[in-house]
């Protein structure tokens, strides 16, 4: 797998494009560009197809780097990951990056871990037999990853990890476990609210859907966070660690942190907008403080 370091050091994770039309998604992307951002993350929620858009996005962009945070492994068989991931690797090298997760339209009685495993031996072996024209500059590829052994899976099978809603001390051991040389990439919310009882109301109606998951309560008690700080919307030690609230100096100084804690890259993502309203005029704050 090829490296992640042109992606910089911080970029822009959004929801916002689901619910904008194609032309102002092309806009916000164009200015994400000119403003000097050079990654823009994006999931895949239902919505819009997730190697698609990444396709459009990049035909939007000169040099913007584009990832999939994640493609639900589930919602695509094998063989159209890998033909689309090598069109756009082939198409725009080095500037599409595969992220690929466990989710989709779940398959009973299969773990997560087995899952992508098998999901990952199935596109290897269709790019080595593909008739299409291997890319010049390969595919590259991370994985959605929190436990140990998904980790694991993530430095042996991918360029590296993509962890979500984490917190520092969770980037610290992501990095034990890759190793020096995988990429770690980490997705952060953030908020502009200097207001603290503002900023956790906010913050508690991002985080209601993920504080109310097995997969993702796991992931909180494995982070060390009791049952009682998970209940109910939310401690305030949870929600303070998992959003980062304040004025644009305290909120780069704490994503400052996971760069520290062993982050290559950090995956900003403002919340509190509005759906169908645009978060740029927080992505041109952030990047006065964030960008070289």
């Amino acid at each position: 797998m090829t490296n992640l370091e042109n992606l910089g050091t911080f970029g822009i994770y959004t929801f916002d494009f689901e619910h904008q039309p194609a032309a102002r998604v092309r806009d916000s992307a164009q200015e994400l560009e000119q403003l000097g951002w050079r990654a823009l993350w994006f999931p895949e929620v239902g919505g819009r197809e997730a190697l698609s858009q990444a396709g459009y996005l990049l035909s939007c962009t000169e040099r913007l780097h584009v990832v999939n945070g994640i493609a639900r492994i589930w919602n695509r068989e094998a063989g159209a990951t890998q033909a689309a991931s090598a069109l756009l690797a082939d198409a725009y090298p080095g500037r599409h990056v595969l992220g690929l997760g466990f989710g989709g339209a779940r398959r009973a009685g299969v773990k997560p871990l087995a899952a992508m495993a098998g999901y990952l031996d199935d596109v290897d072996t269709l790019a080595k037999d593909s008739p299409n024209p291997a890319p010049r500059t390969p595919v590259r590829r991370i994985l959605a990853a929190y436990g140990p052994k998904m980790l694991a899976l993530a430095r042996d099978r991918s360029a590296g990890a993509h962890t979500y809603h984490v917190n520092t001390a969770h980037t610290a051991q992501a990095r034990d476990i890759l190793g020096p040389d995988a990429f770690l990439g980490v997705e952060h919310a953030v908020l502009f609210e200097p207001d603290p009882d503002k900023a956790r109301a906010t913050a508690r109606e991002h985080l209601h859907p993920y504080l109310d998951t097995p997969y993702n309560i796991a992931k909180f008690r494995r982070l060390g966070y009791t049952d009682d700080e998970i209940a109910h919307g939310g401690s305030d030690r949870l929600v303070d660690d998992l959003v980062f609230w304040g004025d644009v100096d305290t909120v780069a100084a704490r994503l400052q942190d996971h760069v520290e804690a062993g982050a290559d890259h950090v995956a900003v993502q403002v919340i509190g907008t509005e759906p169908g309203a645009s978060s740029l005029p927080h992505w041109h704050r952030l990047g006065e403080a964030l960008l070289p």
